[in-house]
């Protein structure tokens, strides 16, 4: 299988410009068609860190605002808007065409000591009980339409195992409630930020598809548009994305061409070390 992490990672590599000022690849991700959503967010945070030091990210919120090209570079510009005793602030805003395609505003956070709770992580099968999702694509590419069926098979940088089974060809309605295990496609050395950035660009994985689940629908099936519009994320601990991450989902609303999803992010020990929210396009196709 091709190595689809290293492409990944030199995407997280930008190229600093000027003060505040960066450059990342626009090509890669998930999909040939536009640049993957996950892929925006975690270069504008990987951009971020480049002005913050000895702090860790707890939390993100941004807006996905026009469609990526794919065919070009991303600028991202940093405004450092504050640098607090505790927290310190970043506003990221990425363009292209002289145009916003994104914005992201993101908070830091020193080490600080404090009691904790969290729910505990849902009982499902291991990762090893359960078939990769290259294996099952494979299984189904015939039945893809052959202009999406080269972003159907592309490999892709993180590795995926789904819990239970929904037809993405052939969907019923069914719950909103959903899993899978996930992790980087093989281990690298990389420091703590760079975890969160991979972590970031994984978090919009499947996400959308919790809202609709119970309509019977898939992104594949032609019936629905489909975009994100709005991801959310905090950081509640350290991670290692060497290992595998269940991520638990639901979608407790949809309406007015919308969906609201919501994640848990679980390391494998059970510690919660990400919670992720979204809103989606879910616009029926006439």
């Amino acid at each position: 299988m091709a190595d689809a992490l290293t492409p990944l990672l030199n995407l997280l590599e930008l190229e600093q410009l000027e003060v505040n000022l960066y450059r990342g690849l626009g090509h890669g991700g998930e999909t040939s068609r536009r640049i993957f959503g996950g892929q925006v967010v975690a270069q504008a945070l990987a951009a971020a860190y480049r002005t913050v030091e000895a702090r860790a990210c707890h939390s993100l919120h941004s807006y996905f605002i026009r469609p990526g090209d794919p065919s070009m570079p991303v600028i991202y510009e940093v405004d450092q808007a504050r640098d607090g005793a505790s927290f310190t602030t970043r506003r990221v805003t990425a363009i292209q065409k002289g145009r916003q395609i994104f914005n992201l505003a993101a908070s830091f956070h020193v080490p600080e000591a404090s009691p904790t709770h969290q729910h505990a992580m849902p009982d499902v099968p291991a990762p090893e009980e359960l078939t990769g999702r290259e294996a099952t694509r494979i299984r189904m590419a015939e039945r893809v339409s052959a202009d999406r069926r080269a972003d159907f098979l592309r490999p892709s940088a993180i590795e995926v195992r789904e819990i239970g089974d929904y037809d993405l060809l052939d969907p019923s309605p069914t719950s909103d409630v959903n899993a899978l295990w996930f992790r980087l496609s093989r281990a690298v050395d990389a420091a703590p930020e760079m975890h969160q950035c991979l972590l970031t660009y994984a978090s919009d994985m499947y996400l959308l598809g919790s809202a609709l689940r119970p309509h019977g629908q898939s992104w594949l099936t032609g019936q629905v548009m489909t975009a994100s519009l709005d991801h959310a994320i905090w950081f509640h601990g350290a991670l290692d994305f060497n290992d595998w991450h269940l991520y638990a989902m639901d979608s407790p609303w949809s309406g007015g061409a919308r969906g609201f999803s919501r994640g848990s992010i679980y390391a494998r020990d059970g510690r919660l070390v990400a919670s992720t929210a979204q809103e989606g396009l879910v616009r029926p196709v006439a």
